[in-house]
């Protein structure tokens, strides 16, 4: 299973955003889906996730601004991303739970200016 990320760039704060994650290859059970980000020198941290029964979660720093939308039948995961702040900036990184495993996408990079 192969993830693709797309829709990252460069955004004025309090903008918006939307990435996409499509995912390719062999047939799979979706279990869930999840947004991740890694800022210069941080640790990888989780934006939220949404399982294929449509329970959400989402990091206390995004809640209420990012939305993550799975299109199941087209395989594919969004992240809305609204009211951005610099702080917000990262590589984001998309990751499908299925039944041949976890998989992670190569990343897309966000970048947020003042």
């Amino acid at each position: 299973v192969r993830l693709v990320e797309s829709g990252g760039g460069f955004v004025q704060a309090g903008g918006s955003l939307r990435l996409s994650c499509e995912a390719s290859g062999r047939s799979f059970k979706l279990f869930a889906m999840a947004w991740f980000r890694q800022a210069p020198g941080n640790e990888r941290e989780l934006v939220g996730v949404v399982t294929n029964g449509g329970a959400a979660n989402y990091g206390h720093s995004v809640r209420g601004r990012f939305t993550i939308s799975p299109d199941n039948a087209k395989n594919m995961s969004y992240l809305q991303m609204n009211s951005l702040k610099t702080e917000d900036t990262a590589v984001y990184y998309c990751f499908m739970h299925t039944s041949l495993g976890g998989f992670w996408g190569q990343g897309t990079r966000v970048t947020v200016s003042s």
